[in-house]
């Protein structure tokens, strides 16, 4: 039997849409789910956005206020898809009001924030999946299976990037992405936050950090009225970027593996170049965003000149057979996050947790504040 699911979506910027369109195809990929997600509300405080979602995805309501959404009894889960300075406040009102809720990373400005939202899902019962999409590739989840069954031997170093040029022009707007009081740690929050997860997801624990930030395009345009994704602003009165275009950083891990992790929004030429190169002490693993279905792997024990083969990774590789019948047919970013719904809708179904949960947004979390510690000071800062 197959039970309804109430299903708000709370800020219907780019992501919110995301989310709406990730609960719509549930039941074509995952028809086995036991629950089927039921949208009844959207909301959003820009006049006519949520009217507009609510026709175009079927919501059963539209509301301006959030907290219509935290008291309406017919919502039972909730994506929390708005600006980071809200993460925090929405969050732990939702989780308060008995609601689960899948929300965006970084879950708010800072890890005290992240551990608010987990520690207000603990106390209520409810589940709690964030918003790291990457580690849902089915590629990335081979990965991880390589690596712990030993078939690149000890890891030894890892490189994570995320590179992009969302906001290299310089006309990009001021919004709310590139304040502190509301972006929070810029580039740190927006991408790092993706490489913190991976890196863990993949080799663990990170002991200690040490980083180094920058902001590259220090002033940008005001925006005239109200945006969604990364809007452009001419003639608008010029105001200061707050936080960091780029990042990098010196990882320590548990395991005595070492990392570098580098992100920037600002890098001209680079597309969504997000990817990781792990080392270990007999192979390789190689994997990049932009060929989301495919594997570098070198295996072997010759040590000198080890050839690189690329695997396709098909229905056998995390939820990839629920998407395509064969390896090399390939998947995208939405995909993704429909992953990340149907977990987060198991995760309420069975009362345990399945994918990224606010314990992994805590992690990141931390690590973030720490790399801004490490760039002020200068120095190596330890996680524990």
């Amino acid at each position: 039997m197959v039970n309804r699911l109430g299903i708000a979506v709370v800020g219907f910027g780019w992501m919110g849409r995301v989310h709406a369109q990730a609960y719509a195809r549930l039941p074509h990929h995952f028809p086995g789910l036991p629950l089927r997600p039921d949208p009844v509300t959207v909301a959003d405080e820009v006049p006519g956005r949520a009217e507009e979602a609510a026709e175009q995805y079927g919501f059963a309501s539209a509301v301006r206020d959030w907290r219509e959404v935290a008291a309406d009894p017919r919502v039972r889960a909730v994506s929390i898809t708005a600006p980071n300075f809200l993460h925090r406040e929405i969050g732990v009102a939702m989780a308060e009001a008995g609601k689960h809720i899948w929300i965006e990373k970084p879950v708010g400005l800072t890890a005290d924030d992240a551990r608010a939202v987990r520690d207000a899902v603990a106390a209520a019962g409810v589940q709690g999946a964030v918003g790291f999409n990457y580690r849902n590739a089915p590629a990335v989840e081979a990965a991880r299976e390589l690596i712990a069954s030993g078939g690149i031997g000890r890891v030894t170093h890892v490189r994570v990037r995320l590179l992009s040029d969302y906001a290299a022009h310089p006309e990009g707007a001021l919004t709310w992405r590139y304040e502190k009081e509301r972006g929070g740690s810029g580039v740190l929050g927006d991408l790092a936050s993706h490489g913190v997860d991976l890196a863990r997801h993949l080799l663990g624990e990170i002991e200690s950090l040490c980083a180094d930030t920058a902001v590259f395009v220090p002033e940008r345009a005001r925006p005239g009225g109200a945006t969604a994704g990364h809007t452009r602003a001419t003639g608008g009165e010029p105001g200061p970027v707050e936080n960091d275009d780029y990042v990098s950083c010196l990882l320590r891990f548990a395991s005595g593996a070492r990392g570098v992790l580098e992100a920037c929004r600002v890098s001209v030429a680079e597309q969504n170049n997000y990817g990781f190169e792990i080392h270990g002490t007999t192979g390789a693993v190689f994997w990049d965003y932009r060929r989301m279905g495919e594997l570098a792997v070198s295996q072997g024990t010759t040590y000198q000149d080890q050839p690189v083969s690329t695997v396709y990774v098909g229905p056998g590789a995390g939820e990839f057979g629920a998407f395509q019948p064969g390896a090399a047919n390939t998947m995208g970013y939405d995909d993704l996050k429909v992953v990340e719904a149907y977990r987060f809708l198991r995760s309420v179904a069975e009362n345990t947790p399945y994918g990224a949960t606010l314990d992994d947004a805590v992690a990141s979390a931390t690590a973030l504040d720490a790399m801004s510690r490490s760039a002020e000071r200068r120095t190596w800062v330890d996680l524990g």
